[in-house]
């Protein structure tokens, strides 16, 4: 309250506002002495906002010299609170209903549970509730059928006529309670988007009828005999260019909720057939057209949309803002060469679907009836916080075992249930305190069901509203200010803790100087707050510390090693116990805990300092009694200790040689401080080890390491053994070295000879090293005769 009051009051000039902003500096990093961030907080409000855990006192007579109001609830106990401002969230259900195919009303069906609940909820808070939805079975459906009837799409009216009866049939098997209804469209009656020659208005195509935006053929009825009719007596017309004026259409299908006679407890169908695109917001300034879609009706008695040359084609965002608000399933039902524009024109609005339909509509019946099955066998919760503030999450099972976060759940029949775990919760309470109320909706997308969530934010305690204020009260100095859940809000010129301060007697500016020390540049040593010029200390978080001073420049904590528990922190400084001394009081004043046995102060190798020995180089142990090259008394123990290891139980107590000595049996030994350890070795080279110490009344302490260190005896069996083996396995390895290269090189010379085999001249038969034992020969010129 003090900041708030300094920046109403400080002028404009620069070395004010300079001293203002270090103000506000030392105001809140002061704060932060505290493990939390509750301490920062000045209202209840603010800190109750701050987290779930923190909580105000509201005592009257509570102080904060020893802590800050906003603290953690187990703190405020500690520190004696009696009235502790700790609001939590809650839940009440206001409407529960049951989930049922009837409700009150004969044509009502319950699909949510519960209706209407009133959450009570802090800051940062979690609320976690559960939401129930159940397909009702028999539940009413209302389909409209939106076509393009447009030249191109002559052969597929009279399809839809023909199928008209079979799909009302189709959807009579999903629920009796069913109502079917037609409307058309073409494009706005301007050019560039039809002909605008007068005789072509009239006839845009031989045999058309004269184009229009969208007509209502057949509000929706149950007399579905009625539909093949009203397809069959639409006319075809005609336009100019690709694209259609469907969103125009689609607009004033919505809207038009009496006219198309949508009722509201029913799963509302909107088919689309269209083969070609649609135009878009904007487009319309092409044919003059430049006043936005109002999203609102404009049909006449006729059924016809009477603003189609006035107002601009809706844009995909009023689209998708209507389908919400008025819980529409579209379904996309276009031609092959339109499906993937379509698919993604779904996907960017809310319970939409695209399916693809023959050139002639032949597959519409099935393609209605499967889009519906797609629609009406998932549930997709949604909410309409519209404040980013606000966040709600979904999870649930499905039909499945593992929870999941996701608010979509498919698979689903008539009749099945889902349950939904929702979690609600906001980061921060808005400035404004009329938005500290607000109601939204969870849905099903689709339908009309819904949960109302009334929320509360608990952004202010009870005790700040008007009707529990103390105003003018006699504890903030006599009027000065209101009593406001156990601190003074200040009227205006005055501030401080109660009020004290008067800003039109003072200077703040001066009053805060008043708070600084010589040559310091922090405000109260860093460690407090200025009020009315005087330094108010902040308190610690354990109540054995203390911050003091005209400056707060003094505490009780912050000495060297804490006084080493021997003496008291003054003002940062030791102040110590008789017979201690030095800054931390660590240190002995007396050399009585350095005389040993011989009467001497460290045994004469050493002086006393802070009560115990520092030797000379070459001694060491408490009293400096023993050195590196001292026998000391390894050569006395020994008979002591082997008679010891030889009895290891000493139950013959026959070592009289140990004397008085405290002889005890380890199993290991570790040389600590002034010990000393020693080792000997016996007849059988086995070592064994010892250590002692001698205490200030010369009492000896023996520690023997109770197993012996013997050397392992040679193996020379397995020596020779192992050196035998190496041998022969290497010989059998350089032996089977040699028969493989061996192999190899035979295999190599074979390979070589066969190679030359074939590349020689005589024949295979012939052996060329053999020479026949005899010779023929024969005379040419003999002919036998």
């Amino acid at each position: 309250m003090d900041i708030i009051w300094l920046k109403k009051k400080v002028k404009s000039n620069a070395a004010n506002v300079f001293f203002l902003f270090m103000l506000f500096l030392v105001h809140y990093s002061n704060k932060g002495v505290y493990c939390n961030n509750c301490d920062i907080k000045e209202t209840c409000g603010q800190c109750i906002a701050e987290s779930p855990d923190c909580a105000w006192c509201w005592y009257e007579n509570f102080t904060d010299t020893e802590g800050p109001r906003c603290d953690y609830v187990e703190n405020l106990r500690k520190r004696k609170c009696k009235n502790i401002v700790n609001p939590k969230s809650s839940m009440a259900y206001v409407q529960n209903l049951t989930l049922s195919d009837k409700g009150a009303k004969e044509d009502e069906a319950i699909q949510i549970k519960p209706q209407e609940i009133n959450i009570r909820l802090r800051p940062k808070t979690p609320m976690v509730f559960n939401v129930e939805f159940r397909q009702a079975i028999d539940y009413p459906v209302d389909l409209y059928y939106l076509m393009d009837l447009s030249n191109s799409m002559s052969d597929d009216k009279d399809k839809l006529a023909e199928l008209g009866n079979k799909l009302a049939s189709e959807m009579r098997s999903i629920t009796s309670n069913f109502r079917l209804g037609f409307g058309s469209f073409v494009d706005k009656t301007v050019a560039p988007f039809v002909n605008s020659y007068p005789t072509r208005l009239k006839e845009p195509c031989p045999g058309c009828a004269a184009p229009y935006g969208y007509r209502n053929n057949m509000p929706l009825s149950e007399k579905t005999d009625e539909f093949a009719r009203k397809v069959n007596a639409a006319p075809v017309s005609g336009n100019l260019d690709a694209p259609e004026g469907g969103f125009d259409a689609i607009m004033q299908a919505i809207v038009c909720k009496k006219e198309v006679g949508w009722r509201n407890n029913s799963r509302k169908v909107l088919v689309f057939s269209t083969d070609n695109a649609f135009h878009y917001a904007g487009d319309g300034k092409l044919g003059g057209v430049v006043i936005p879609n109002d999203e609102k009706c404009h049909l006449n008695k006729e059924g016809l949309y009477t603003m189609s040359n006035i107002l601009d084609y809706p844009s995909l965002a009023q689209i998708h803002r209507q389908i919400r608000k008025h819980n529409m399933n579209l379904i996309f039902a276009v031609t092959m060469d339109q499906v993937e524009l379509y698919k993604k024109l779904s996907e960017r609005l809310t319970a939409a679907t695209t399916g693809k339909l023959e050139k002639d509509s032949s597959n519409v019946v099935k393609l209605v009836r499967d889009e519906y099955n797609k629609i009406s066998s998932s549930v997709e919760m949604t909410d309409n916080t519209g404040d980013n503030n606000i966040q709600v999450s979904y999870f649930s099972k499905c039909l499945g075992q593992k929870e999941e976060k996701t608010n979509i759940c498919g698979g689903l029949k008539v009749g099945t249930k889902v349950t939904f775990r929702v979690e609600l919760k906001y980061d921060k309470c808005p400035k404004d305190p009329k938005r500290w109320n607000r109601s939204f909706q969870i849905s099903p997308v689709g339908l009309q069901d819904s949960l109302t969530v009334n929320l509360e934010m608990l952004c202010q305690c009870d005790c700040e509203k008007k009707e529990n204020e103390e105003p003018f009260s006699e504890k903030c100095s006599k009027g000065n200010g209101s009593f406001v859940c156990g601190i003074c809000k200040c009227y205006k010129e005055k501030y401080g803790k109660e009020c004290e301060c008067d800003a039109n007697q003072s200077d703040p500016t001066l009053e805060a100087k008043e708070c600084y020390k010589e040559n310091s540049t922090v405000m109260c040593s860093g460690n407090g707050i200025c009020r009315c010029g005087q330094c108010h200390c902040n308190p610690r978080s354990n109540p054995n510390e203390k911050i003091y001073g005209k400056f707060c420049d003094c505490n009780n904590y912050s000495c060297d090693k804490s006084c080493s528990g021997n003496g008291e922190c003054d003002c940062g400084k030791c102040k110590c116990n008789p017979g201690w001394t030095t800054s931390d009081c660590s240190c002995r004043d007396s050399n009585d805990t350095c005389i040993s046995s011989d009467k001497k102060i460290c045994s004469g190798h050493g002086i006393c300092n802070c009560g115990s020995c520092k030797c000379d180089t070459e001694y060491f142990g408490a009293y400096c009694d023993d050195c590196s090259t001292c026998p000391g008394k390894c050569d006395e123990l020994r008979e002591c200790v082997e008679c010891w290891l030889r009895d290891q139980k000493g139950a013959n107590l026959t070592c009289f040689m140990c004397g008085e000595a405290n002889v005890q049996l380890v199993d290991s030994l570790e040389v600590k401080g002034n010990e000393k350890q020693c080792m000997f070795e016996d007849e059988n080279n086995c070592r064994f080890y010892f250590k002692y110490i001698f205490n200030k009344e010369g009492e000896s302490t023996v520690h023997i390491k109770s197993v012996r260190e013997c050397p392992t005896p040679v193996n020379v069996i397995a020596i020779t053994s192992g050196v035998a083996g190496g041998v022969v396995a290497t010989g059998l390895f350089l032996l089977m070295i040699w028969k493989i290269l061996t192999s190899i090189h035979d295999r190599r010379e074979l390979a070589k000879f066969e190679k030359e085999r074939l590349m020689a001249k005589w024949q295979k038969v012939d052996n060329p090293i053999y020479i026949q034992p005899t010779s023929e020969f024969r005379n040419p010129a003999y002919r036998g005769d």
